[in-house]
């Protein structure tokens, strides 16, 4: 397959396929490793941020467990499945109450993105967790574990998968670099980290499109298939809004914009580390910070995305007057 054309994505022809693979959570791998060796699986709940190894970890738990009866011996639905109480009630529940004739394992479900449940559902699949716990083992996994009731949290063995360290990813994107023959900059692999916020699966497919439209990985290709602005783009906003006049700064800004087709909400999210790097008087990185909350907020709802860079600038423009007067 090559790099450019192949018909699976990369984020799924290269997702682990054992534990063993599974290099990133090695505290998880080991309790899970013990409890299977034990023949002690509890029902699980497997819950943290998108693109962080849950459900590859409970496919290749499966896989270990039955081998090539894989198919016959799990059950599993996604957010994209009806999953409402009838769902609980007659599939979930057929398929649990059941044994199978060849082999005295139990059965496992795995109801991924089970935060998209209805609470009616999830109030019925309790009691169907506890029914028939000699037949099956359940494997319940979300983004938010506060949208499961207590009821299903307290059945269930918690395990929280946290975001990729950098680390990590920087060694599977080598490898897979070195898989598809790609040409890759040490500022690309940075900039694929930085864009991915430890989530593997955003982060290889960012890396394929940047593959796909640029045929190398830099910083900058990186950046410009992202969509997001430049690093030596926010240190040129950061200097406009704390060293010019307020109208310049704006239309400097607005320009920016305009020229290299970025959104605000991009700008102003790269802005807010810079803002804890800038030396500063503490009372005025809390009020700037505060109000660049304010305006991503704003962002969140919809509105002029030009009225809120003016009161970008206007809030840049008071952090300024207020570094001059704690100076004085």
């Amino acid at each position: 397959m090559t790099a450019l054309g192949g018909e699976v994505p990369w984020s799924e022809k290269y997702r682990p396929r054992t534990l063993d693979q599974i290099s990133a959570h090695t505290d998880i791998i080991d309790t899970i490793r013990k409890l299977l060796d034990e023949n002690q699986l509890p029902h699980l709940l497997f819950y943290g941020p998108p693109g962080t190894g849950k459900t590859s970890t409970i496919l290749a738990i499966a896989r270990e467990i039955y081998g090539s009866s894989l198919g016959n011996m799990t059950l599993e639905l996604n957010a994209s499945d009806d999953r409402g109480i009838a769902v609980v009630r007659n599939e979930i529940q057929d398929f649990a109450s059941t044994r199978t004739i060849f082999s005295n394992k139990f059965k496992l479900i795995i109801l991924d993105e089970c935060d998209a449940m209805t609470k009616d559902a999830q109030f019925a699949l309790r009691r169907v967790m506890e029914k028939y716990t000699r037949n099956a083992r359940f494997c319940l996994i979300c983004n938010y574990v506060s949208k499961i009731i207590p009821a299903l949290q307290s059945r269930c063995t918690r395990f929280r998968f946290q975001p990729l360290p950098g680390e990590f990813v920087k060694g599977r994107l080598e490898y897979i670099c070195q898989q598809e023959s790609i040409k890759v900059t040490q500022g690309g692999l940075e900039a694929l980290i930085e864009l991915g916020c430890g989530d593997m699966r955003r982060t290889l497919n960012l890396l394929q499109s940047t593959v796909m439209s640029a045929g190398e990985v830099t910083g900058d290709s990186a950046y410009a298939t992202a969509g997001k602005p430049l690093p030596q783009d926010i240190e040129r906003c950061a200097q406009w809004l704390l060293n010019e006049p307020l109208g310049e700064a704006f239309q400097h800004m607005l320009d920016l914009q305009l020229q290299k087709g970025v959104a605000l909400v991009d700008i102003l999210q790269q802005l807010h580390p810079f803002v804890f790097r800038i030396g500063m008087p503490p009372p005025v990185r809390i009020q700037l910070v505060s109000k660049m909350a304010d305006i991503e907020h704003r962002l969140a709802y919809g509105t002029s995305d030009r009225l809120q860079l003016g009161a970008l600038c206007g809030a840049f423009a008071e952090a300024k007057d207020g570094i001059v007067a704690a100076a004085k």
